[in-house]
């Protein structure tokens, strides 16, 4: 076990002071911010702008660990409903289960001695293709010239003669196969790789590396079993998604899987009030979705909000969360 003594350098005691300095006069009323995460990059990658490398991780684990009160979730979510939050709480989460959390993630947490969830999509553990997003960054990347050709497939002509135009066709193909039901998103990935001979490798945890994280102490959450916009589905398919993904996982670990992440996360839009009711029916104790700010004690536990850590630098992520938690 890491034995790192927090910091004690005046900016990172003054951001503890000023964070206990709020709970003085939250009595009962703590509130807790959740963090949010998906890859961790070896190295920084344009068309991947938002998955911060594993040298801007060990950034955020340092400021978290010397700054806040970083928390094991079940341990956050017992204090939040005991109305028993500690000050400057945080917790830290990742989603979808990529290798990295266990290749590059977590000999961070443990050189910080910190707490993580990680929630996997089931049925991508064990499996050589890559979720459908990372398969349209892939085939964007292969094209070797300055244009990719979708319009046959019926999404478009896209300039590629730049990295930012890369990075805008990346995008807009993501938003536009996003929504699709399913099978008509799958087909439009096929025709991308069919056009662009593209190929990825593979990026998903297995299932030792699942174990592994859980007897590191990482609690493993859900996430579905294929990561679908949960109101693209049947009640009866997305109930399902739910359950086996939940199974599945407690096959793997040996333990119960507490907690569920809703895929892509926004209320309204990708989950709505039958889902809240389907993670309750499923089991699970509380469902997190990917909305900004704080959790409050009056929080709906199976709506909980997170967040990534979009600010440009680690400085302005440490003032977002103290703005978070001061109300």
């Amino acid at each position: 076990m890491s034995t790192y003594q927090r910091s004690a350098a005046p900016l990172p005691a003054l951001m503890r002071a000023i964070g206990n300095s709020y709970s003085l006069w939250q009595a009962g009323r703590g509130r807790l911010c959740i963090v949010n995460y998906h890859r961790i990059l070896e190295k920084h990658d344009p068309l991947l702008g938002n998955e911060p490398d594993v040298a801007v991780f060990r950034e955020h684990m340092k400021m978290l660990a010397d700054c806040f009160n970083v928390l094991p979730l079940h341990q956050a979510m017992q204090a939040l409903q005991q109305r028993a939050m500690p000050p400057r709480a945080v917790c830290i989460t990742f989603d979808d289960g990529y290798r990295s959390t266990y290749e590059l993630a977590l000999p961070v947490l443990q050189e910080f001695n910190l707490p993580a969830t990680v929630f996997v999509t089931s049925g991508y553990v064990d499996n050589h293709e890559s979720m459908w997003n990372d398969r349209i960054v892939e085939a964007v990347r292969s094209v070797p010239g300055d244009t990719l050709d979708m319009r046959a497939a019926g999404a478009g002509l896209y300039p590629l003669g730049s990295v930012a135009q890369r990075c805008t066709a990346v995008h807009e193909l993501t938003q536009r196969a996003k929504y699709l039901p399913p099978p008509e998103r799958m087909a439009l990935i096929a025709s991308l790789e069919t056009t662009t001979g593209a190929s990825t490798r593979p990026l998903m945890l297995g299932s030792d590396m699942v174990r592994a994280l859980h007897q590191a102490g990482v609690e493993i959450g859900a996430h579905t079993v294929s990561h679908p916009i949960l109101t693209s589905l049947s009640d009866q398919e997305a109930l399902r998604e739910m359950v086996d993904s939940k199974t599945a996982l407690e096959a793997i670990t040996g333990a119960p899987v507490r907690y569920f992440a809703y895929p892509n996360g926004k209320a309204g839009l990708d989950f709505d009030s039958r889902h809240v009711m389907m993670a309750r029916q499923a089991g699970f104790d509380a469902a997190f979705t990917t909305a900004p700010g704080p959790v409050t004690v009056t929080q709906d536990v199976y709506m909980v909000p997170r967040s990534r850590p979009w600010d440009a630098t680690t400085f302005f992520y440490m003032l977002r969360l103290l703005r978070w938690l001061a109300g």
